[in-house]
């Protein structure tokens, strides 16, 4: 009886050499910035409740330093969505 051909000619599948693994991880500003954003934004609304109408630029912008205070906040949340 004659013998079948082998199926398996082909190698087996090997997958291709990875590329380098590209650097995962923070910059290393990233952290000093983030902290540094939240708390210049948390004391920018401290110093305008507690005593806004004594400082000059905060008297000023009068109740757009809130605004200025959360967008300070708000950046460093952005920066937060970069950690890893």
């Amino acid at each position: 009886m004659p013998e079948s051909k082998s199926r398996n000619t082909k190698p087996a599948y090997t997958p291709p050499p990875t590329k380098a693994a590209a650097k995962i991880g923070n910059p290393s500003w990233l952290a000093p910035t983030m902290v540094t954003m939240f708390i210049v934004g948390l004391l920018w609304i401290v110093v305008y409740y507690l005593n806004g109408p004594n400082v000059p630029i905060m008297k000023d912008l009068s109740n757009w330093n809130i605004l200025v205070g959360f967008g300070f906040i708000g950046v460093g949340f952005a920066l937060a969505t970069r950690w890893r």
